[in-house]
């Protein structure tokens, strides 16, 4: 009688845990699948961090500028949470767009050559290229690059422009790919290279507020435009984004926006719709 006793009570126990264990098993699942429903409450925007004043660092240690001005704007009007990814690698950019790592790229980004790349909004900015040398290196003119060693960011669209270009690609003795553009103008200043050619606003944020003996030559290289990528075939979350930039262009809010970085060119370079 003990022994059928005690085997009842195993029994008993074995049962208990196993619903105990089966409980918290679908509790955790109860969780994943609201960790599931977190992305489409939260607007994850991908950024380089070193490209004032589009994305950067404030001195508050916050991200900011145009580009994610605009970006929060949009997720508050959607009732979304908002989150600044920065891409510590930009030749990362497109592995962690379409592995979900975030939204979208919205980050000075160049449409142009990456058409089929990606689903883009409409472009909303006009951008060129600036050619910089150091003050003192007797440059004034493009023609007098000949020789010269470059260097350019990681991935910039620049490279493309430079290959696709006879005459430029022969002018440079020498193409440095550096991992940002604070890199870029040490060297510029160290004499390790010669020539930086980068976004017009960035150039001129970057000579305007940290490098002020550089030089802007002025004849601008290859006219492109800006836009917000996300992965191939996303169009619902594009519409979205899209929709709600129109409003904000509507409403003044762009304009206003990127009245703040007047001082860097940003105004003059925003396509306004027709």
């Amino acid at each position: 009688m003990k022994k059928s006793i005690i085997f009842i009570s195993i029994l008993l126990s074995i049962f208990l845990m196993i619903g105990c264990v089966s409980a918290g098993f679908f509790d955790f699942l109860d969780g994943f699948d609201v960790l599931n429903d977190n992305p489409d409450n939260t607007f994850v925007v991908g950024f380089n961090s070193q490209f004032p004043p589009f994305g950067y660092v404030d001195s508050n240690g916050e991200y900011t500028g145009f580009d994610l001005e605009l970006a929060q704007e949009v997720a508050e009007r959607n009732n979304w949470t908002f989150k600044a990814q920065p891409i510590i690698d930009w030749n990362t950019k497109k592995f962690e767009l379409d592995s979900r790592e975030v939204d979208c790229i919205w980050s000075e980004f160049t449409i142009n050559g990456r058409e089929d790349d990606y689903t883009w909004t409409e472009p909303y900015f006009n951008n060129t290229k600036l050619v910089i040398v150091r003050g003192d290196s007797g440059i004034d003119s493009i023609d007098e690059l000949n020789g010269t060693t470059l260097e350019v960011q990681q991935g910039s669209s620049i490279l493309k422009t430079i290959a696709e270009n006879e005459t430029l690609n022969k002018t440079f003795a020498k193409i440095n790919e550096v991992d940002g553009y604070d890199t870029a103008f040490m060297d510029l200043e160290a004499g390790v290279c010669d020539v930086i050619i980068i976004d017009s606003c960035l150039g001129k944020y970057m000579v305007t507020e940290k490098f002020t003996d550089a030089k802007v030559l002025d004849q601008p290289l290859s006219d492109e435009v800006y836009g917000v990528a996300f992965g191939k075939g996303d169009e619902g979350l594009k519409n979205q984004v899209q929709d709600t930039l129109n409003d904000m262009y509507d409403d003044g809010t762009v304009k206003r926006i990127a009245q703040k970085y007047e001082k860097y060119g940003v105004p003059e370079g925003v396509i306004y719709p027709n």
